[in-house]
């Protein structure tokens, strides 16, 4: 694979970050109810705040992430994720000092801002990264392998969650942010784009030219770019620009509302209905991402190639609604742990999203493609949770309309079912076979 030296770099720097923000998640339903409902194992309150700080971090990121990616087109993309990872260390700090309510609001405050741009930016500034260093026939296997990294990482957070105390568990993901930004700003190659962007700056975003332009400062450049961020009415040219492009959008976008619903309901789903806690959400979390990580970093190479990542994103998005089907209807508290086991296919649905939208564009226009997937992503984080938390929280009350604890689950589910009939229908036609011009530095159109 090209670039090899860049791409391990890259990997590590992912792995830390991602050990360091998923080595919160057993512990965060307990923190918050310990935080706002003291000694209760329901609590509608602790539902909502999960919501709104989604939906807000969601918001901020459909305006942050086609701002982001067009810059970094720009002006490359390792500036952009050093200030993101120093960003992301700040959250951690805060609980990693003390735990009590007023700490807890203060770490939910900076980190429902924070998460505009460090949650989806850092994401999608690896994806445009792993893009630029790769290429198209590669893409697949290398997107693979970091959702793999991902996933192992995702595998190694939650073990140590398993075992640390939760009192330790923000004071280690503070030092791994830490070591994640450091290594990030010694050891990333930049990739610049400053020389071969310049022309692209100089035209509008969703039209190509050929005028020639003349050398001007950087802060020109930057000047320049700032006024060709897209507005939300380009996102949706650029959405439109193919049929395979208005489907995979579609599909990312019901893909993204049922994760965001498990996130923002099913622990305290399981919470309420087995009376699980860090050590069983540890565990779970645990079975899913050891599936996940040979998901990627397996099945996903070997299989990609030989048939092609529009059947892969079928499994997994039907994958997906089988975990939910099964969860919602739980009798006994060991089926959540079978049902993890689907984590093998579930996440080849994500990876395959991404790779789909990256052959349908340019090399010029990886950051700003990325970008505007995550747009697409981060507004179905808004939608989410306005439509689960108020269900979990009203089927997991005692004055619910009928006894189904699991109703909100099963609709998560529901998403990831409208996903999989969608994407039946997508064909992908690479950028190559479509013989776009070379000389043209900007598609979005």
């Amino acid at each position: 694979m090209e670039n090899w030296k860049n791409l391990v770099h890259l990997f590590v720097t992912v792995f830390l970050y991602t050990t360091a923000s998923l080595l919160v998640n057993p512990t965060i339903a307990d923190v918050t109810l310990q935080a706002v409902c003291p000694g209760q194992d329901e609590c509608s309150l602790a539902i909502y705040l999960t919501g709104f700080q989604q939906a807000i971090g969601g918001l901020g990121a459909v305006i942050m992430m086609p701002m982001i990616g067009t810059l970094s087109d720009a002006y490359g993309r390792k500036g952009f994720l050093t200030v993101l990872m120093f960003l992301n260390i700040i959250p951690f700090v805060i609980l990693s000092i003390k735990m009590t309510t007023e700490f807890f609001y203060a770490y939910y405050v900076v980190k429902t801002i924070a998460s505009m741009v460090t949650d989806g930016g850092i994401v999608c500034l690896s994806l445009s990264y792993l893009a630029d260093n790769v290429s198209e026939g590669k893409r697949v296997s290398a997107f693979g392998l970091l959702s793999g990294v991902v996933s192992a990482a995702t595998v190694c957070g939650t073990l140590a969650a398993r075992f640390l105390p939760t009192s330790r568990i923000y004071q280690v993901a503070a030092v791994l942010a830490v070591l994640a930004a450091i290594y990030l700003k010694i050891f990333l190659k930049e990739t610049s784009r400053v020389g071969q962007f310049d022309a692209a700056l100089e035209e509008p975003i969703l039209k190509s030219s050929t005028e020639q332009t003349s050398e001007v400062s950087k802060l020109e450049l930057l000047k320049n770019a700032v006024k060709k961020i897209p507005l939300p009415k380009d996102i949706i040219r650029l959405l439109k620009s193919s049929h395979t492009v208005s489907l995979a959008s579609f599909v990312a976008f019901f893909n993204s509302i049922a994760e965001a619903g498990i996130q923002s309901s099913l622990m305290y789903y399981l919470k309420a209905r087995f009376h699980f806690g860090k050590d069983q959400f540890s565990e779970i979390w645990l079975i899913t991402y050891i599936a996940a990580t040979i998901s990627n970093m397996v099945v996903m190479p070997i299989l990609g190639p030989l048939l092609g990542e529009e059947t892969l994103l079928c499994m997994g998005l039907f994958a997906g609604f089988l975990n939910m089907l099964l969860d919602s209807i739980a009798w006994a508290p060991w089926v959540p742990y079978v049902s993890a086991f689907l984590g093998i296919f579930l996440f080849l649905a994500s990876p395959s999203i991404r790779c789909i939208i990256s052959k349908q564009v340019g090399p010029y226009e990886q950051g700003i493609a990325q970008g505007c997937l995550m747009a697409v992503t981060s507004f179905s984080n808004v939608i989410s949770p306005l439509i689960y938390s108020p269900l979990s929280a009203l089927f997991l009350a005692d004055g619910a309309p009928f006894y189904f604890p699991g109703f909100s689950i099963l609709c998560v589910g529901l998403a990831w079912l409208v996903g999989f009939i969608l994407s039946t229908m997508i064909k992908i036609h690479p950028i190559l076979i479509r013989n776009r011009a070379s000389n043209e530095p900007c598609l979005l159109a």
